[in-house]
């Protein structure tokens, strides 16, 4: 099957985040190419001098800025003015955007090599060659190293921006698995929180040795040492042990709350196909019961019915039974975005579909960096919680119980 098949270069998704990475990517690319060449211009004119003896050839800012039709979406480009202060009449043309040029095809099948090829020098080389030409000047090796260093650069400014004043209600955390370099294993340590506001945003990124509670512990130090002082009322996570590890000795007042996506995976992977249908069943009337009283005899039910057949699988849903449903002691209106890890899964399905279609997905600031770009602009899309308006008694430590504000009920809460 070849790479036009598996990606649909041809039909780009509409409102798929990979795509607006890549115009935004051609965007800076064209960019910092045209910036190149006009570079190289001025300097090759460089010996020309006025009657005062001052450098004729300068910049002089820049064309109005006009749209390329891809096939990716309109990209916008800025093309610079060259001044010849010598009255000689040299005129600066970019030969990558000439002043005809409205739309490219080329473009629509090449470019998604950007990030699906993993960003190597060797690949945005390639890239640029087919879409601007073999003999297009500005291809350089150090101009793509530039255009490298550029997106890594947003990330690490990002991974150093100040947090102080953040405050939020809940934070999903999951371990993403990525291949990079054929058989090595990349586990990207991914924090998403939601503000009082119901607003969420992308709060760490990082890599480490599998989901230890070593790596986790470092993520969440990071977080405090920028400013991240006050302590999300509800974390949710899978069943790895080493974040709610890490939780408990960072942020000891959070509650846990387990991702029932990956509970009920789990499970079902300890069952016969036979009898997962069933079992499903049982769980779906667990997490979806009206108060925890009700969930916790569901609970009991489900165990006291397949326990005897299976063991196993009962064991695994009976470990995690009270953080299964810490969801109760928070609002109703946000128990469907709070009982799952979704808000990280959903994004990261792009970022899985990629590595796991590129052989070679490329080096560990590479697969950050991609990841970063795709949820920088996934971000942008995000919608706020729903209720989102009672985020704000969560973090005044307003009670709730099976999901109803108790009015006049307040936890005590530091000063």
């Amino acid at each position: 099957m070849t790479d036009s098949k598996v990606f649909n270069l041809n039909k780009p998704e509409q409102n798929d985040p990979l795509q607006e990475v890549l115009r935004e990517g051609a965007r800076k690319m064209l960019s910092a190419a045209i910036e190149a060449e006009v570079t190289s211009f001025i300097h090759h004119h460089g010996g020309l001098k006025t009657a005062e003896g001052r450098t004729a050839v300068v910049r002089n800012g820049y064309l109005p800025g006009r749209s390329i039709q891809t096939g990716l979406g309109d990209i916008e480009v800025k093309v610079p003015k060259v001044r010849d202060r010598s009255g000689s009449g040299i005129k600066f043309n970019s030969s990558l955007i000439p002043p005809y040029l409205k739309r490219t095809r080329s473009i629509e099948e090449f470019l998604p090599w950007l990030y699906l090829r993993g960003v190597s020098t060797g690949d945005f080389t390639e890239t640029l060659k087919h879409l601007l030409g073999a003999d297009a000047p500005g291809l350089s090796p150090a101009t793509i190293s530039r255009l490298k260093q550029d997106w890594e650069q947003d990330y690490q400014n990002w991974t150093r921006r100040d947090l102080s004043g953040k405050r939020h209600a809940y934070v999903w955390a999951d371990g993403i698995y990525s291949t990079v370099r054929m058989d090595d294993r990349l586990c990207l340590l991914v924090i998403i929180g939601s503000d009082e506001t119901g607003r969420k945003e992308l709060l760490a990124l990082s890599d480490g040795y599998r989901e230890s509670e070593a790596s986790w512990t470092e993520v969440l130090t990071d977080l405090k040492q920028r400013g991240l002082k006050g302590a999300p009322k509800l974390a949710v996570g899978d069943g790895a042990l080493g974040f709610w590890k890490a939780v408990t000795q960072c942020w000891p007042d959070t509650d846990q709350q387990r991702c029932w996506v990956h509970k009920i995976a789990n499970v079902m992977e300890k069952l016969p196909k036979a009898m997962q249908p069933k079992v499903k069943e049982a769980l779906h009337n667990i997490w979806q019961a009206e108060t925890r009283e009700k969930a916790y005899k569901a609970f009991d039910n489900c165990i006291e019915r397949f326990s005897p057949k299976y063991p196993k699988a009962m064991e695994c849903l009976a470990k995690d039974k009270d953080s299964m449903l810490a969801f109760y002691d928070y609002p109703a209106e946000n128990w469907q975005h709070i009982r799952t890890t979704n808000p990280v899964e959903s994004v990261f399905a792009t970022v899985r579909l990629r590595t796991a279609k590129t052989k070679n997905c490329g080096s560990r600031m590479t697969t950050l960096t991609m990841a970063f770009k795709l949820m920088e602009v996934a971000q942008k899309k995000w919608f706020r919680l729903r209720g989102y308006k009672l985020l704000a008694d969560v973090m005044q430590g307003v009670k709730f119980v099976n999901g109803v504000k108790q009015n006049g009920d307040r936890k005590q809460v530091a000063a």
